[in-house]
This record gives C-alpha cells, structure tokens and sequence, in this order.
C-alpha cells in the first residue's frame, strides 16, 4: 500500500473515531449540564495532552491527546476529590440514581441518535444501490436445489418487499442467525413469478463474516462484457504495446477469448510474461504482443495491462438504482434500520457467547481503520453508513452489563434502586477488576483476529 494511501485509510479511521467519540461524551456531557452536574473536563483522547483550552460558565477544560482511540467527561465527584461545600449539590455523586442513570446511559443513546440522523440523510438524499439480480447458482448449491435460475431478480424475501442486494443480503443474515426457512420470491427474464425455499438449518454460523450469501449460492448476477477495448491507460503496458480503444480481443496465445472476464484472467496471471494478442481492429485482424506489469495486491505478484472495458448498454448491464424517500418516510426508515442493526449486534454477541458463532467475527482497530478507508474510497455516502454502523456498535457495545462500561454502571443503578442504597465498595472495586479483565481478554482477541487477517490476506 503506497504512502498516500496509507494516509488515506489513518485520516478517514481518525475522523470516524473523533466523530463517535466526541458525540458519545458528548451525550453524558450534555446530560450531566441538564441535570446541573459541573463538568471538570472533556477529553478527547488518552495520554500526553497536546491541546487545552477552558471555556464556558465552569470553566471547563476541553483537552485533545495524543492517542484518539476513545474519551472521557470527568464530573465534580466527592469521590475522586474534595469538593467545597458550595458545589456539593452540583456533584455527580450527589445526583439521585435516575440522574446518574439518565447521565450515563445519555452517552449509548447518543450514538444512536446519530445512527438514526446519518440514516435520515442518507434516506432523503438517495443512496446508489445494486439491483437484487442473481447470477448462476453453482452447481449442488441450496440456491440451485431450490430452483433459481440466472437473471432473475428478488422481490421479496419471507413477505419482506427487497429493491437492492444490500436489503437481500441483510434480510437473509437476519435469518440466517436462526437457520429459518427464506422464502425468496423471484421475477426472472420471461417475467415469471416464482418462490424458491432455501432451507438454513444447515447453514454454517461462520460464513457470516464473509458473506451470507454466496454459500447459499445465492450470487450477484455480473453481466457478459465483450472483450472490447473502452480505454487505455496512458503509459501502461497495453499503450506501449499499441492498444487503442475499440480494439476486440479475440484469442490471446491462440486461446479465444469469450469475454472481458476471460481476457483479464489471463492477464492477471502473467505478470512479467510476454502475451501474444489476437485483436480486430476496424475490421482487421492484427497481432500485438504485450507484457503485463507486475503489480503487488495482498501479497500476491499479480498482471496488470492497463486496459479498461467498453461499458455495456442495455437492461442487461443497468446493475444499479438510487434508493431515496421523503422525510417521514426515512425517518421511519432510519429509526427500523438502528433497531434492526443493534438487535442483529445482540444476538451475534449472544451466538458468540454460547459458542454457536466464532470469536472471528469480532473486530479490532486494525479491521476498522481498514473498512473506515475503503468505504471512504468509495464516496461519502457509503462511509457515512460506515459510520453509521459503527456507531450503533459503539452504543450497544457500551450497553453491555460489563464493569467499566456504561451498562455496568447502568446495572449498578439498577441494584441500587431495588437495594435503596449504593453497591458497597468492595463490590465496585471486585467489579471494576472483572470488567478490565473481559475488556482485556475483547481487546486480544479482536487484536488477534486482526493480526490473522492481515497474515492471511
């Protein structure tokens, strides 16, 4: 990966943290101002701190440090410090178990609250989708057993209305967590309705963190290019070795070549290799001889000509749609897509716990700094749903009944309602040790699921 790119995907994880972090504390820290709780500070960031300043009625300091992997609100507190008498009503230990609890779980709801607003947005403005178009099933697959054939596109899944292959993907994920019966109803190219069962008790839970999809059989449909020329990248293999556009490959070393995806195959797999070329050019056949460059992809020495295909036309290579509604309409949209997300988050973590899905599909920075580039790469849109997802996943991971976290406090607050007086100290500190003690052991594992998917590509 060059430099630039290498900048690319720190700068896109760095502003993904700073926005879900900032908006996490600022949510206990504008809670904590409702309820007259004086801040002390709010801090982006951990160690050194390289800026400060104060500001506000408190004199409240506003600090950035040097590591931005998370942040704190730190509020007046006999517990932390002696506290004048003055500020006594103003300190968070003072507050009754609603406010302390309205304070805390106020971080969590924020991060939701801006999953439901990107959504919103994203909603109203109108999102470029894929078509739910299914390609050739392979041969033995559930996909077709059930009887699916090439080109036809899903309508809906189990009663559920489908317009892209995201709300497909996602509609059989859900299902896919309970090894249900999916019912796919599909129009195909003859405009047939059909409904095809595909049975998931034998799904295995592991292929969800690569794709539910294809191991049912159930594949994008990729249209046919002709292996046409649309454009040569200037100083590449294919210029030098006198490519121009509109030029029709039709064998390379005597080998003919049926399509685009033929001919890139090819190239791919020779890199450093001389190629001969047969092409029709106006009518001509023609001999070029080219070599593709070698080019370095996860690990792999790889061909590359610096050709590009022709595009398609037609209603065969019409593969996308934008995806928009009115306000209420993605509003609604917004707040069923957070619910939906954050439950589907539960019940993964629950599969995790009772081990019926692997500690693989947990994520660690390295993961997230990676899909935090690619989607930014791809447009705003998509990483704004990136930011959206890891935002759900922040709120509910902070949810969680887990010492440290919020839902640990959460869970404190509970027992001291029903007690009618706060957890002791001994628990708290017992506590305290066993909630570092998990997030230590979620932090190598997910640091060495990382690690794995760097090594294995």
């Amino acid at each position: 990966m060059s430099p630039q790119l290498w900048a690319w995907y720190a700068g896109a994880f760095i502003l993904a943290l700073a926005v879900l972090v900032v908006v996490h504390e600022m949510g206990h820290y504008l809670a904590a101002r409702a309820c007259g709780v004086k801040v002390l500070r709010f801090a982006f960031g951990f160690g050194k701190v390289i800026w400060m300043r104060r500001a506000g009625r408190d004199g409240t300091e506003w600090a950035v440090s040097v590591f931005p992997l998370g942040g704190y609100v730190k509020m007046l507190d006999e517990r932390e410090g002696e506290v004048v008498a003055a500020e006594l009503p103003r300190a968070f230990n003072r507050q009754s178990v609603g406010r302390r609890a309205f304070i805390v779980a106020a971080g969590p709801a924020a991060n939701f609250v801006l999953a439901i607003l990107l959504y919103w947005v994203l909603f109203m403005h109108g999102v470029t989708e894929l078509k739910p178009r299914l390609g050739q099933a392979p041969a033995g697959s559930v996909a077709a057993l059930a009887g699916i054939v090439e080109g036809s596109t899903v309508r809906g899944v189990n009663g559920t209305q489908i317009a892209t292959w995201q709300e497909l993907r996602w509609e059989v994920m859900r299902r896919a967590l309970n090894k249900e019966v999916v019912l796919i109803e599909a129009i195909n190219q003859r405009r047939e309705i059909a409904v095809h069962r595909i049975e998931l008790d034998r799904f295995n839970l592991e292929e969800l963190e690569k794709d539910p999809l294809r191991p049912l059989g159930l594949v994008l449909f990729r249209p046919r290019l002709p292996a046409v020329v649309g454009q040569v990248q200037p100083g590449s293999a294919a210029d030098a070795a006198g490519f121009r556009p509109g030029d029709r490959v039709k064998a390379i070393d005597s080998k003919s070549i049926a399509d685009w995806t033929a001919l890139a195959t090819i190239a791919r797999a020779a890199p450093g290799r001389s190629l001969q070329f047969e092409i029709e050019r106006n009518g001509t056949l023609l001999s070029i001889t080219a070599t593709p460059r070698v080019v370095e992809e996860s690990g792999s020495k790889l061909g590359r000509l610096g050709l590009m295909a022709k595009a398609g036309e037609g209603e065969d290579f019409d593969m996308s749609l934008v995806v928009s509604h009115g306000p209420l309409e993605s509003a609604s949209r917004a707040l069923a897509q957070t619910w939906d997300t954050s439950i589907l988050s539960l019940r993964m973590m629950g599969r995790m716990l009772t081990g019926e899905l692997s500690w693989k599909n947990l994520s660690g920075p390295v993961t997230i700094a990676d899909y935090a580039g690619q989607s930014a790469r791809l447009g705003l849109g998509y990483y704004l749903r990136f930011l959206a997802l890891i935002s759900i996943s922040l709120g509910v991971l902070n949810l969680l009944p887990v010492p440290v976290l919020d839902g640990g406090h959460l869970m404190y607050y509970l027992v001291e309602f029903f007690k009618g007086g706060p957890v002791s100290e001994r628990a708290l500190e017992i506590g305290q040790q066993i909630g570092f003690a998990l997030l230590a052991l979620l932090m190598a594992f997910a640091f060495y699921n990382d690690i794995n998917r760097l090594v294995t590509g």
